[in-house]
């Protein structure tokens, strides 16, 4: 038998587990696909022809490689938001800018407050760099602006996350209230607040104030620009805490495509406004879906609707089951009291037919009908 180098000992130590499996495992482990994709919260709808047109047009040039500045998506973000480009750092996707926070700001050992149920990627990460965590329960299905700063306080934390639209309940907290939560934090802790819906629920957005050295505002491509699969992000923030990216950030991780559509997508606002429309058609359709069968749709600023099965997690977690053996790709939260619920995507209209159609099966299945 032969030997192995050694893994250091913090990732030695890290369960062999990851965030989330794809619909794509699902389907092979399964052996057939899924006839509705409504799980993921990506856009069905996709992004605008004129991205779309771009894209095609470039395709041959995909043999270079990308600006490692990305300095045409930097200049369409800073325009964008009415920001400098010192001010905006871009990413792949939230999920890759996360892993550079949990380096930048949480030491090994280091406690870090994010909620209980919240998006599992930050906890990913967190773990991977040896950090504490340190969860705050949701508040009536909110994730809990008091909780988060009094474990702040209490723990010293350097770092807090909070995603306003929330992932995975659809709730939100006006911009009002998240701007009174920013003025309470400590200055020596650094807010990384998760934008990825915000687009879906703009009433959520407080205006970015760029002096303000402790928040990190993220936003992605992946929701309502319909661009999940190229992943593409940014951030927003303080001009030093930008710099403080660059030291680490990976100057070559965001494609020549990715960059290229990102631009594009920025410049089409028309057709972004009529997929936050047809997104806003789309929960309502799947809240009636669910109320025509005796549930209970919660309040949604995302493209998702969140829905209370009406009894506890094993219950909805075979309402879940019954709707993947009658090939709907949907997800649910996991933890207790949010366990209770499933949480279906806006898809295309077909795909909401699929799972008007698969509903009441799985109701009855879960309930021993």
């Amino acid at each position: 038998m032969r030997q192995r180098p050694p893994l250091t000992p913090l990732v030695g130590a890290l369960p062999s587990t990851v965030p989330f499996v794809g619909p794509e495992a699902q389907e092979r482990d399964r052996g057939r696909p899924f006839r509705a994709r409504i799980g993921a919260n990506e856009s069905s709808f996709g992004p605008s022809p004129r991205v779309i047109a771009r894209m095609e047009s470039v395709a041959r040039d995909q043999w270079m490689y990308c600006d490692p500045d990305n300095y045409d998506l930097k200049q369409a973000a800073a325009r964008h938001l009415g920001v400098g480009t010192e001010n905006v750092v871009v990413g792949e996707g939230i999920d890759g800018l996360l892993s550079l926070v949990a380096r930048m700001y949480a030491a090994p050992g280091d406690a870090v407050v994010t909620s209980l149920g919240a998006y599992p990627t930050f906890n990913f990460h967190i773990a991977g760099v040896g950090g504490r965590l340190v969860t705050v329960p949701y508040e009536s299905d909110r994730e809990s602006l008091d909780g988060l700063l009094a474990a702040v306080r209490k723990d010293k934390a350097p770092l807090v996350y909070l995603s306003n639209p929330d992932n995975p309940m659809g709730s939100w907290w006006e911009a009002n209230e998240l701007i009174r939560f920013i003025e309470a934090l400590p200055e020596t802790t650094m807010l990384v607040l998760d934008e990825a819906y915000g687009e879906l629920g703009p009433s959520a957005l407080p205006p970015i104030d760029i002096s303000r050295p402790n928040v990190i505002r993220m936003r992605t491509f992946s929701k309502a620009y319909g661009l999940a699969g190229i992943r593409c992000g940014y951030a927003v923030a303080e001009a030093q805490v930008i710099r403080d990216f660059e030291k680490i950030r990976n100057h070559y991780g965001v494609s020549r495509m990715a960059q290229i559509a990102g631009v594009e997508a920025l410049a089409d606002q028309d057709y972004l406004r009529s997929v936050v429309a047809r997104v806003a058609a789309g929960r309502r359709r799947i809240a009636g879906i669910a109320e025509a069968n005796g549930l209970k749709p919660l309040p949604s600023a995302t493209n998702f609707v969140t829905i209370d099965c009406g009894d506890d997690g094993a219950f909805a977690l075979k309402v879940l089951q019954g709707l993947l053996s009658r090939d709907v790709f949907i997800r649910k939260p996991m933890v207790p009291v949010l366990d209770r619920c499933i949480r279906v995507s806006v898809g295309l209209d077909h795909e909401l037919d699929i799972f008007a159609e698969e509903l009441p099966g799985a109701l009855a299945a879960a309930r021993g009908n």
